[in-house]
């Protein structure tokens, strides 16, 4: 327990937990297990999803073409904080094998 404020407390709880085998007793290997299941899953970066798709296909994508092909997909997006509303120089869109490669990647990932 975490001591939260400097007040003294009213009253106090004391809890008593017996580890191993037998009756009343809590198992480690089902604590090991619940942490486990607790445990966050591990994002896709940008970055990750190049390197999978120049490993796999050979050829690079730019993070703008991810973005573009997640939001095709309607999947969420974060807000960019340094994003600018027009652009000074028009962007390509992705090639349909680029796409493909991507959605592969999303796919690898558990994105999609």
């Amino acid at each position: 327990m975490v001591l939260l404020s400097h007040k003294t407390p009213d009253s106090h709880i004391n809890v008593k937990v017996e580890f191993g085998e037998g009756e009343g007793k809590i198992l480690l290997d089902k604590i090991a297990e619940r942490a486990e299941a607790y445990k966050p899953k591990e994002k896709a970066t940008y970055k990750m999803i190049k390197e999978y798709i120049e490993v796999k296909y050979g050829f690079k994508v730019h993070t703008a073409y991810t973005a573009e092909v997640k939001r095709d997909l309607g999947l969420p997006m974060y807000d960019a904080p340094n994003a600018v509303e027009e652009l000074k120089n028009p962007r390509n869109h992705p090639t349909p094998v680029q796409v493909n490669a991507i959605k592969d990647a999303l796919k690898h990932f558990n994105v999609i």
